[in-house]
């Protein structure tokens, strides 16, 4: 199994197994993991105030999966735990007619943070490969020219200052369609069946190779791409957090100190 803790390694796409989905061996057990993640959290919560004050830097973390993978759980869970003024987070679903109106990358660039921002993607620019690449809505000729544009576009953004992370939110055919059973059942959680869903199941296999390509053309170190085994939702949380903590560090984010004269002024206030 590959440590979801590595990037892939530029150039080659992991299997994307079912047991791939699977909790590593070596994370905390189920006593010490929600002890363990809120640590984690409050190092985030630490950094990312410390990057919102130096305002040099942003982080962006893009997260794609399978329906019903768990990412907007995990942003909920995880990314709460930080300072809403900020963070940013932004949702991806079918293009609306003015995104529809312009290129396939412009409603992208209007999400990019700002510095001292960090943003979470709830779906991405790679939606515009997957989709009409499985379903076959446009011509290869067209959704082909896309890995290379995308990899110009996170390079971009990187050389400007957006650190780029991109995760996939890896889960089983067999947890999938626990999670679909489960939603079924539960009358408050119906409205998120959709026949979509059911739809993009029925072509699995697709989906795994369409992924499988993403991974390995647009896997680069201005953007890795990293593979979260998450059929244990506090596991994948607890990944995602080590994650979170590790690109806010890499980014040394130091907050300015204030004005020498007005240390000494509030120094001397009684």
């Amino acid at each position: 199994m590959h440590d979801p803790l590595k990037p892939l390694r530029a150039g080659v796409a992991t299997a994307l197994q079912d047991r791939d989905a699977a909790p590593p061996r070596w994370v905390p057990g189920a006593d010490e993991l929600p002890d363990a993640t809120r640590a984690l959290l409050a190092r985030a919560s630490s950094l990312q105030g410390m990057l919102y004050a130096e305002h040099k830097h942003a982080l962006l973390l893009v997260l794609q999966g399978r329906d019903a993978s768990g990412k907007d759980g995990l942003i909920r869970k995880v990314f709460s735990a930080l300072h809403p003024q900020g963070l940013h987070a932004a949702s991806f679903g079918v293009p609306t007619p003015e995104d529809a109106a312009h290129d396939f990358l412009w409603r992208h660039h209007r999400e990019l943070p700002a510095f001292g921002q960090v943003a979470v993607w709830n779906r991405s620019h790679y939606e515009d490969i997957l989709i009409p690449r499985v379903h076959r809505t446009l011509p290869p000729t067209v959704w082909k020219t896309r890995y290379d544009r995308i990899n110009e576009f996170e390079a971009d953004a990187a050389a400007s200052g957006v650190h780029v992370v991109k995760l996939f939110i890896h889960i089983s055919k067999d947890e999938q369609l626990e999670r679909f059973r489960d939603r079924a059942s539960d009358r408050s959680r119906q409205w998120k069946v959709q026949a979509s869903d059911l739809r993009d199941r029925a072509v699995w296999s697709r989906f795994t190779k369409a992924y499988h390509d993403i991974m390995r053309r647009c896997n680069t170190l201005a953007a890795p791409w990293y593979v979260i085994p998450s059929d244990r939702k506090p596991v994948r949380d607890y990944l995602v957090a080590q994650l979170l903590v590790k690109h806010l560090e890499a980014l040394h984010p130091e907050p300015p100190a204030a004005e020498p004269a007005l240390l000494k002024a509030v120094a001397s206030l009684s």
